[in-house]
């Protein structure tokens, strides 16, 4: 069987050649859509997966209010006494109890005899003066001193009365001004004058020193101890020991559903006040007041 091609060209079976792949042509336009295809069958549950990490823990919640105390049990039947288990390591020393009341002295005891001298004591502290006491009786008076030296001479005495005129004697001739004679021997001591009487008592003399303090005597025999007073009172429970350390924290459980929001948890109290800020500056000085009315005189 021959092919003509349009060149008028013969061609056998033998002579065809498959010719070159063409361009691929532009997509065309797209179709529209076809309808929803019925739902499936529900697929089998798959296998659970491997559980995530674990969450940060979360905030510690704010604790609750501590409920009524529950009413108390009846105390139980006490058990037999178990046998006495051996002897436990001594615990570390507690802390000194305060000291209980003095109890009552015992009655005195009957007075030992005296024990030789102890050793003198350290000498004691200088006690307060004494009051003053009362003055003593008048002394006897002394014997007169010897008199002292003449005395300056006092001031010139007043000018005596004029006496009456004389009658004139003739007028003399002036005489030269004689020198001035020498001074004339003292005269003889006079008598000691009678003693006059005692003056009035003087003021008391400031307090003298106080003396040294004089040794301190012996210390006699302690007597003996007087017989045991009775047993004070119990004391006071002491103070709750503080508690025992934390234990250790258990491992962390695995997170649990997230439960319900609780209720709006009480209002705190309030805080206690801050301490004072530091005082502000100084204020300027104001100015100075006008000046009162003058007072009546």
């Amino acid at each position: 069987m021959s092919v003509f091609t349009s060149s008028g060209l013969s061609l056998t079976p033998s002579t065809i050649t498959s010719g070159s792949t063409g361009a691929t042509g532009s997509q065309g336009p797209q179709g529209p859509q076809g309808p929803i295809g019925l739902t499936g069958p529900k697929g089998d549950p798959g296998l659970q997966g491997p559980a995530g990490p674990q969450g940060p823990k979360g905030d510690t919640g704010a604790t609750g209010p501590t409920g009524p105390a529950g009413p108390k049990g009846d105390a139980g039947a006490t058990g037999p006494a178990g046998p006495t288990g051996p002897a436990g390591p001594a615990g570390p020393a507690s802390t000194k109890g305060d000291t209980g009341a003095t109890g009552p002295a015992g009655p005195a005891g009957p007075k030992g005899d005296t024990g030789p001298a102890g050793p003198v004591g350290p000498k004691g502290d200088t006690g307060a003066t004494g009051p003053t006491g009362p003055a003593g009786p008048k002394g006897d008076t002394g014997q007169a001193g010897s008199t002292g030296p003449d005395g300056t001479t006092g001031p010139q005495g007043s000018k005596g009365d004029t006496g009456p005129t004389g009658p004139a004697g003739p007028k003399g001739d002036t005489g030269l001004t004689g020198s001035a004679g020498p001074t004339g021997p003292v005269g003889p001591k006079g008598d000691t004058g009678a003693i006059g009487p005692a003056g009035p008592k003087g003021d008391t003399g400031a307090t003298g020193s106080a003396g040294p303090v004089g040794p301190k005597g012996d210390t006699g025999l302690t007597g003996p101890t007087g017989p045991k007073g009775d047993t004070g009172a119990t004391g006071p429970t002491g103070p709750t020991g503080p508690a025992g350390p934390a234990g250790a924290t258990g491992p962390t459980g695995p997170i649990g559903l997230t439960g319900p929001t609780g209720p709006t948890g009480l209002r705190g109290v309030k805080g206690d006040t801050g301490p004072a800020g530091p005082a502000g500056p100084a204020g300027q000085n104001g100015k100075d007041g006008k000046d009162g009315a003058q007072g009546p005189a």
